[in-house]
């Protein structure tokens, strides 16, 4: 007589879930409210069976890139785990952004919401070589030019104080695949005045 598998092998498997890195930021009112509330309700808005929000750092103001551009930006960072591709999670991130008022009509211009895919586990995506053309990417050319593919990690997030900031609150021992180094060793990097510049927004924030 063959023997009846165990229950748990009829039991489909769930998913593996990967873990992403995701930056926050807003710097004009929306329809529904001011950039923190409106991050506020993106991790609402974000959480769902594929997607779980597992920390979310404090908010921080940053100064307006480039100065005197538009308001100051209130920035946060969030680890994500998901069961999602990260093509997949980025159409969850843009039409997240969409559906609150997010319209994409001027690179580096204001915005209601501003959801960037940092990193997706380790992987280096589409290829190291692809990666390192755009973070290779002369100052004057990154304004005009943008990737037609998702690159990952994020080939400016190791450059920007208003993303590692956050994130060395929540992560600070994950290790960037083709730098080596972790996000503490990447805030060491930055300039100091960078750094200072990013400061905590107290809650409530009114």
């Amino acid at each position: 007589m063959a023997q009846e598998s165990p229950a748990s092998d009829n039991v489909a498997k769930a998913p593996l879930r990967q873990v992403a890195l995701v930056a926050l930021g807003g710097n004009v009112t929306s329809h529904f409210g001011k950039p923190l509330q409106t991050m506020d309700l993106a991790c609402q808005r974000l959480a769902s069976d594929s997607v779980r929000i597992e920390q979310v750092s404090r908010y921080f103001m940053t100064p307006c890139f480039p100065i005197g551009a538009g308001p100051d930006y209130i920035n946060a960072a969030a680890i994500l785990s998901t069961t999602l591709s990260p093509a997949g999670l980025l159409a969850v991130l843009h039409q997240t952004e969409a559906d609150l008022g997010r319209q994409r009509l001027q690179r580096w211009g204001n915005r209601t919401l501003d959801l960037d895919l940092l990193a997706f586990g380790d992987i280096i995506s589409p290829s190291t070589d692809r990666y390192r053309l755009w973070q290779d990417l002369a100052p004057d050319q990154q304004k005009l030019r943008a990737p037609d593919e998702l690159i990952l990690p994020h080939p400016r997030m190791h450059e920007r104080a208003f993303v590692l900031v956050p994130l060395l609150e929540i992560a600070p021992d994950w290790r960037h695949p083709v730098l080596g180094l972790s996000v503490r060793q990447m805030v060491d990097a930055l300039p100091p005045g960078d750094v200072d510049a990013v400061v905590p927004v107290p809650r409530p924030f009114s």
